[in-house]
């Protein structure tokens, strides 16, 4: 018989998937669970491996001004190699591969290098369909980057969000050049603590322990003045069903934005009125990507049957030339996992 979690476990992980905005009271209040319960649900869900730590370093700031994401059909006999050359290229943060779609998240310094790396994807005929957007990395165009708030808190009926969505970049208010540059020092700060997780694992130290809590102060600068994030990621493929439904299914869509849409205009209709609530969200050159959970039902339980707006209809508005891969989480292996400290690590790449 497959485990469910528990209320009080359903609600721990929707406020810890927006932590970075709230302190421990607030985090309490939201819960409405004794403290001794909170905290046990918070050890078991980082135990168990249903949520995991990073610090996500903004782009701009270190020198990275395009992320492009990567969605590609690979051929069968393909896949394998597709996932080792991702897996050795420094400019990867995440990869995710299945049978029949790979989900790539990429650093360029610029956009000649996101062309060259666009070209080699082409040349090497790995997949049968490629779609490449190349996002700049100090604009808007990443308002929701890998945040599985909005999902969770509509899943356990919580009010509101603490910080969906959260996006990416976007720091171009900093000035008419782009963000300031960091001094060696304020590099060298941001980069610890974006190793902290992986350090924490390799001393054994438990997973919710390596949270922002008693950070010496140059690192918290580093929070503070948004250099760098801290986020709590789910991972859908192991956490148990809630109240008899779980987000065990991965849809991601592409499109060509339609000549009088409006991506912010889109995106408030998908979470106000379709109830639905993308883990991911990019909008570049007139192409957009959309990554969102899909709910199942376990142990044949009803599905929530909230009235809401169909979905394909509300992107068909937006959207034209419409492609949707939908496959089960538990397919995918995870082959790079938000490893931003390749980056911060990595010697003279262009």
């Amino acid at each position: 018989m497959v485990r469910s979690l528990t209320d009080a476990e359903g609600r721990v992980i929707a406020v810890l998937l927006g932590a970075a905005t709230a302190n421990e009271r607030e985090r309490l209040r939201r819960v409405g669970t004794p403290r001794s319960t909170y905290h046990a649900a918070r050890r078991r869900a980082y135990a168990e491996g249903w949520l995991r730590d990073r610090y996500v370093p903004d782009p701009g700031y270190f020198d990275y001004a395009v992320v492009t994401f990567a969605v590609l059909r690979p051929f069968a006999d393909r896949v394998d190699d597709l996932a080792d050359r991702w897996s050795r290229d420094t400019a990867n943060v995440l990869s995710w591969t299945s049978a029949q779609v790979a989900l790539g998240v990429f650093f360029h310094r610029d956009q000649a290098a996101a062309t060259t790396f666009a070209d080699q994807v082409t040349d090497a005929k790995l997949a049968s369909a490629v779609t490449l957007l190349a996002a700049d990395a100090n604009g808007p165009t990443i308002p929701v980057y890998f945040d599985y708030e909005g999902l969770w808190t509509h899943m356990t009926h919580l009010e509101g969000n603490l910080a969906y969505p959260t996006g990416l970049g976007g720091r171009r208010a900093d000035g008419p050049e782009g963000p300031t540059k960091l001094t060696p020092h304020q590099r060298w700060a941001a980069t610890e603590l974006v190793r902290r997780p992986f350090e924490g694992e390799e001393h054994g130290r438990a997973g919710h322990l390596v949270g922002p809590f008693g950070l010496p102060f140059s690192q918290q600068n580093a929070l503070r003045r948004g250099w760098v994030t801290h986020r709590v990621f789910v991972e859908p493929s192991v956490v148990p069903p809630f109240q008899g439904r779980s987000a065990d299914q991965l849809v991601l869509i592409t499109g060509s934005l339609r000549t009088s849409a409006r991506p912010e205009r889109l995106f408030a209709a998908l979470t106000r009125e379709c109830r639905v609530f993308p883990f991911l969200f990019v909008a570049s050159h007139g192409r957009l990507l959309l990554g969102a959970l899909g709910r199942g039902t376990a142990g044949g339980a009803t599905a929530d049957t909230t009235e809401r707006r169909p979905v394909m209809a509300t992107l068909q508005e937006s959207l034209e030339g419409i492609e949707v891969v939908q496959e089960p989480v538990a397919s995918f292996r995870t082959v790079v996992d938000h490893r931003y400290d390749r980056l911060l690590l990595a010697k003279g790449r262009a």
